[in-house]
């Protein structure tokens, strides 16, 4: 296996989706109920270009291991719920940290995933947006609640993390361009995520190999331990 040229982490609370947002791109499926445990990864091939994203658990218990994951990473995506605004808080108060062994030219995507389940807005409000009616509120759904997080506060911490990295606004792509909403249920803007971040790091990729070797782990070189010993809790 090739070694991978650049790294990408998904890092977010549990329960936000992130693993049914990568199995939504990577295997074109939607599985409601997953929990990761310490971490996991795809290899993805973009152009000539072995890209490895990482899964992280969002569980207290494996928080520990996010800079592990992060270390040389040269794009983070922080993923929320947009039911749930504490999922927002959590991502300053307890990831954004983990991202400090990441390259210093990481690029950051903030996502707010599960739209699928916030109502959509009213047909007037839609026409005064230029957008059409959705997918959400169809004939025999659950009652949709209204969102409690707007794509505005995701901007906001967005630019937290520029001022936090130290970073100029003007080096970096704009809030508006890395802050997304996903649906990993419908695939709404999922392919957009992640081809939009793809097409980011190239550059920071082929900026890395000019500058000396890739800091990303040789899994190629990554011995499996010995068997645990059967009775112990997964």
């Amino acid at each position: 296996m090739r070694k991978p040229d650049g790294k990408i982490v998904l890092l977010g609370d549990m329960n936000v989706g992130k693993t049914s947002l990568l199995q939504r791109y990577m295997e074109r499926r939607f599985t409601d109920t997953v929990s990761t445990v310490g971490g996991a990864f795809y290899l993805k091939q973009w152009r000539s270009y072995n890209i490895s994203i990482w899964d992280t658990a969002g569980r207290e218990q494996f928080h520990g291991l996010g800079s592990m994951y992060c270390r040389g990473a040269t794009a983070v995506i922080l993923i929320y719920d947009v039911n749930h605004p504490q999922s927002l808080l959590e991502l300053e108060d307890r990831f954004l940290g983990l991202t400090d062994t990441a390259s210093t030219d990481c690029l950051f995507a903030i996502v707010g995933n599960k739209v699928d389940l916030v109502e959509e807005p009213a047909a007037e409000d839609q026409e005064k947006d230029g957008r059409g009616p959705g997918v959400a509120g169809r004939g025999g759904e659950a009652p949709k609640a209204p969102k409690q997080v707007q794509p505005e506060d995701a901007m906001a911490l967005y630019r937290k993390i520029l001022k936090y990295k130290m970073l100029d606004e003007k080096d970096v792509p704009a809030a508006e361009q890395m802050c997304f909403e996903t649906s990993a249920k419908t695939g709404h803007n999922v392919d957009l995520l992640f081809e939009t971040l793809f097409d980011l790091v190239v550059p920071v990729i082929s900026r890395h190999r000019t500058q000396g070797p890739p800091q990303t782990v040789d899994i190629t070189s990554y011995k499996t331990p010995g068997q645990t010993p059967s009775g112990c809790c997964a």
